[in-house]
């Protein structure tokens, strides 16, 4: 007895199917699979030429620190009082400013760094403008200097550094006048106020 014979396709009907399967299969998205690859990396800023030149930043100065904003003219008081033991500050051998980084109890050669917007950071010159070891100079008025710490954790222990220059060496303040001495004598004495956080790395 013989079988019947089935119909057969035809080469070229198949040959479209499996075009179609194939192509379909090529559409499936892998859901453990991203496309889109790793985020990208934050921008760096440019550097620019800063604001002021580091020999401004040269001489002798008064350290104290704050942590909260309304600290900061008490904070700049004391830091002039700090002018018996006081921060200084050398050139570089290659045009740099001698400073601490966090937790360092020696002075490493840092840059002065311009960034768009107006905006000066004090840190490696490896680094960019902004990097995690600088530290942003908020104000500067060539007498009374702020650095803010880029890295938040440094930040949150240190605080913002507030620099009061000195003035020159052996100069002598003026005597207090009579009347002045015999009011100060006579008036109630305040009460003391808080020391400000005194940051360790101004201990050389």
């Amino acid at each position: 007895m013989s079988l019947p014979t089935r119909p057969s396709l035809p080469t070229t009907l198949v040959l479209a199917l499996l075009t179609l399967a194939l192509a379909g299969c090529s559409g499936i998205s892998n859901p453990f699979s991203s496309s889109e690859g790793p985020p990208p990396a934050p921008a760096m800023m440019e550097t620019l030429p800063p604001s002021f030149p580091p020999q401004d930043l040269v001489g002798r100065w008064g350290l104290a620190a704050y942590h909260k904003e309304e600290d900061r003219a008490r904070t700049e008081a004391a830091a002039a009082n700090q002018c018996r033991q006081p921060y200084i500050i050398t050139l570089g051998p290659t045009g740099g400013v001698m400073m601490h980084l966090a937790d360092q109890s020696t002075p490493t050669e840092l840059r002065l760094k311009g960034a768009p917007g107006g905006k000066n950071f004090i840190g490696p010159a490896e680094d960019p403008p902004g990097g995690q070891q600088d530290r942003e100079v908020v104000a500067f008025d060539g007498r009374v200097m702020a650095l803010r710490w880029i890295d938040t954790e440094v930040q949150g222990r240190y605080g913002t550094m507030v620099y009061v220059r000195c003035g020159p060496e052996g100069e002598k303040r003026p005597k207090p006048k009579a009347a002045a001495v015999k009011r100060a004598k006579t008036a109630p004495k305040a009460a003391p106020k808080p020391k400000p956080v005194q940051p360790p790395i101004q201990q050389q």
